[in-house]
């Protein structure tokens, strides 16, 4: 392998706090604060020692329900995602900094300026993770509660990101010594218009990530997002997202190497294989616990199942569409196609409840020695399946430590991943150009 050859297959690493999902373990003993700003800093922290691209930060709008009580798995009083990167960036020299912010719930003015306020106040380092809603139980919290179709939620968003790149074009290159430009913005989603009263921040635009599997998303993260960051359990299904996303970005006048792709894995690691593999194990009951595994079904059913045994099979009953029982998460699909999929699951493998969910939940997995570890990961992105990941820990704030400390001089020994920062901004971190002003109005302005 030629320099310039390693030099192309160097992965990029990210680090996603715990929390609203079903990956972490709240039982263990050394599981901290989700609300403590200790333990955000102790992640970032780490994240920065390891060499990360960026740290990730997830953001619900309104606490989870189940049967009209909050949801045993969220977490209440975590503190807004911006705010706590701008504390983070106090903290931190190089590592990138990404916000989940809703594109539903949010006016472009106001958001883009706080994205460019921390990306001045970091050097260079935001990013955003754009995300949508099209629920009413979320849209309650809100004037417009509920207004939005489904079908018309990529439509705001992508108006959403271009008017803010406007916004954010208005002043020239040069900082705060440049005047500051006016925008004029007309469309379907958006009327607004003066001047915007941030200068032009490190990184021209902050990085924008975007987080989707549907054939819209996709269509969406080729026309407007550096990074898409996604899940595929498998080598294969890695390969097949990789191409089809990475064809897409001629439509829009891009390059292959314009968008990142990075899924969203988790890692076990052992002395042996062996124990690797006892410990996943165990991590995958701890994270499913007969609890979660009926309101995991739940989800899914939209009925009361709190009469059926986790340890037993599943319901013999059909999905009720149209349920409210879960307010506030994302029903993936079809409920009726899902809880069939998860039937022949079931019946194939002689799985309880419990044991399906644990299967049919799991995000791709890491699993095996350091040396096995860092290997298959290099071996993902040689084959075309990913340009990264995204780490996700089951446990706060310490779950980052051991990769860190095991596994990342093993990926450095390979030439798979960096052994210093070459830039200061996310921007040159990834190997994405920094967006020049623009020439003309955007589309629709």
């Amino acid at each position: 392998m030629t320099p310039s050859d390693r030099a192309a297959k160097t992965m990029h690493l990210a680090a996603h706090f715990p929390g609203l999902n079903s990956t972490t373990v709240w039982a263990d003993p050394r599981s901290g604060s989700q609300i403590e700003f200790s333990s955000f800093e102790h992640l970032a922290r780490t994240a920065e020692r390891g060499l990360f691209d960026f740290f990730f930060l997830a953001e619900g709008l309104r606490l989870r329900e189940h049967n009209g009580r909050i949801h045993d798995l969220d977490v209440v009083g975590r503190p807004e995602s911006i705010t706590v990167l701008n504390a983070l960036a106090a903290v931190t020299e190089r590592l990138g900094l990404a916000a989940t912010v809703n594109a539903t719930f949010n006016e472009p003015y106001e958001l883009a300026r706080r994205l460019a306020s921390l990306d001045h106040l970091s050097g260079g380092r935001a990013a955003w993770n754009v995300v949508t809603s099209s629920d009413a139980f979320t849209g309650e919290n809100f004037r417009r509660g509920g207004y939005l179709d489904r079908a018309d939620r990529y439509t705001r968003a992508a108006e959403f990101v271009a008017t803010a790149r406007e916004l954010w074009d208005a002043w020239p290159d040069g900082g705060a010594s440049g005047t500051p430009g006016t925008f004029d913005h007309t469309g379907p989603q958006f009327r607004i218009s003066g001047r915007f009263g941030v200068p032009r921040s490190p990184q021209g635009h902050p990085v924008i990530i975007q987080a989707g599997d549907s054939d819209e998303g996709r269509e969406f993260a080729a026309s407007a997002a550096d990074i898409i960051f996604t899940r595929h359990g498998t080598l294969e299904s890695g390969r097949a997202f990789y191409a089809d996303v990475k064809r897409r970005l001629a439509d829009y006048g891009r390059a292959p190497q314009d968008l990142k792709i990075m899924p969203g894995v988790t890692y076990v690691l052992g002395d042996t294989a062996a124990e690797a593999q006892e410990k996943a194990t165990e991590i995958r009951r701890q994270q499913v616990s007969p609890q979660t595994a009926i309101l995991t079904l739940e989800q899914i059913w939209g009925v009361d199942l709190s009469g059926y045994d986790p340890d037993g099979p599943l319901p013999d009953i059909d999905p009720d569409p149209d349920s409210g029982r879960v307010q506030g998460r994302v029903r993936h699909g079809d409920p009726g196609a899902l809880a069939a999929k998860w039937r022949a699951l079931s019946e194939e493998k002689g799985l309880s409840i419990r044991q399906t969910v644990i299967e049919a939940t799991g995000r791709q997995s890491f699993i095996g020695t350091p040396e096995a570890v860092a290997e298959e990961m290099a071996a993902f992105v040689r084959a075309g399946a990913a340009d990264g990941f995204i780490l996700v820990p089951h446990l706060t704030p310490g779950g980052l430590d051991e990769f860190v400390d095991r596994v990342v001089p093993l990926l450095q020994e390979r030439g798979a991943f960096r052994t210093r920062y070459e830039g200061r901004t996310l921007r040159e971190h990834l190997g994405l150009s920094r967006p020049g002003e623009k020439s003309s109005a955007a589309s629709g302005t």
